[in-house]
């Protein structure tokens, strides 16, 4: 986009905050996965009916990429990529209007095994305190004025790394958290799980142990210590949040280089999935100042490749590749099967859970809604939402839906 255009978006951005933070929803879904990056909201928060059909109220073309939106400061930001310019947009949810729109140069080549999936962006942004951050699928980070667009600070890592991204480009997502800003940087089987200061972008500490996967990190507290937990290329591990000091670390390797999905904490444990690696939970333990880490259940009936899965009080709900594409529902407790579905059900599916309902968004454009339970699969409704892919996950508000699908932007109401 031409700098004077991108400046005059810039002031048009300025001038409707006020009018649009007047009316800012009451809830935030600020990064990926959601308020507590596990896929679950409360249940006030998604639409208090679903009827026979969804309204369309606005669709926009905002670029291509499976990044999915947020929504913070009463506002929906996606970063999508527009030709060789990776794309920020500040949109108003209720007309659909773009209020500021900002780009950064970021070619990239697609890996042949990935062409299905665009050249990205993948991964989801974050927002806290006022600042968004994202994370390109060639690997460079960038800070921003969520107010204005104006980058605070960027980061590329082609002098660190001999790759800067993996080998399908970078997927996860970008944590925020006790004023740092954590991603993995680098490529296959050289990189570092790192810690910048969110204010300033210096590097507070790095942990170079293995290559980057695709799952996005996550926070937690095990033996009195907030660590920060994710899948990485060959492992799955646990770091101190304070100095990047390895704490744990299980070899976790899947067909293909693949580990996608994002750690699930259900209390004391951790519930991780990958491709044909079944479904297991972990515990995490502190003794004689010596980490180790248990395996509480595994479950091999199924898998999880590209989803991750949702959790509802002691329900574990998941869509697994095997058998075609199928939901399932386990015991989070001790791992057992409670259902699953009809197999067949397709390569994918974005899950929130929202204390009554289990909200699935396929690949193919259907969304789902059903019963959040122990009796088995029980759709309540099913929508086409979109004409091409929708790999990001759908943003619920309290009157409808927003979907981004392979270019566009998208709110259908449920009143």
């Amino acid at each position: 986009m031409h700098t004077k255009l991108l400046r005059t978006c810039a002031l048009l951005g300025v001038l409707s905050f006020l009018l649009t933070a007047a009316v800012a929803p009451s809830f935030d879904w600020p990064q990926w996965r959601g308020p507590h990056r596990d896929g679950s909201i409360s249940a006030s928060a998604e639409p208090k009916s679903w009827p026979e059909k969804l309204k369309p109220r606005w669709k926009i073309q905002v670029g291509e990429g499976h990044s999915s939106p947020i929504l913070a400061d009463g506002r929906i930001f996606v970063f999508t990529r527009q030709r060789d310019w990776e794309t920020v947009s500040a949109i108003d949810p209720r007309t659909g209007k773009v209020l500021w729109q900002q780009s950064y140069p970021a070619p990239y080549s697609i890996n042949f095994a990935a062409v299905r999936h665009g050249a990205g962006p993948k991964s989801t942004p974050a927002f806290d305190t006022g600042r968004l951050y994202t994370f390109g699928i060639s690997g460079i980070l960038t800070s921003w004025n969520a107010g204005t667009g104006t980058i605070r600070w960027q980061k590329e890592f082609s002098k660190r790394f001999p790759e800067t991204s993996p080998l399908f480009g970078t997927a996860m997502s970008p944590l925020v958290d006790s004023g740092l800003v954590i991603i993995h940087s680098g490529g296959n089987n050289h990189g570092a799980l790192t810690a910048f200061d969110a204010e300033s972008g210096a590097v507070k500490w790095q942990w170079d142990g293995d290559g980057p996967g695709y799952a996005s990190p996550v926070v937690a507290n095990f033996g009195g210590t907030r660590q920060v937990i994710t899948e990485t290329q060959s492992n799955v591990i646990g770091v101190s949040e304070l100095d990047g000091r390895l704490l744990w670390r299980i070899p976790f390797t899947t067909q293909y280089v693949q580990n996608i999905p994002t750690p699930l904490i259900a209390g004391d444990r951790v519930i991780v999935s990958g491709l044909s690696k079944g479904v297991m939970a972990v515990k995490p333990k502190l003794k004689d100042g010596k980490w180790s880490v248990e395996t509480i259940w595994r479950n091999q009936s199924f898998s999880i490749y590209m989803s991750s899965p949702v959790r509802e009080g002691h329900l574990l709900f998941g869509f697994s590749h095997t058998k075609k594409g199928q939901f399932f529902c386990l015991n989070a407790a001790d791992g057992h099967t409670i259902w699953s579905s009809d197999p067949r059900q397709g390569d994918n599916a974005a899950l929130v859970v929202t204390g009554g309902n289990l909200i699935a968004l396929k690949d193919d454009g259907e969304l789902i809604v059903a019963h959040a339970g122990g009796k088995g699969f029980e759709p309540l409704r099913r929508y086409t939402v979109a004409d091409s892919p929708t790999w990001a996950h759908p943003l619920l508000l309290p009157d409808g839906v927003v979907i981004k699908d392979a270019t566009t932007l998208a709110l259908l109401k449920t009143e």
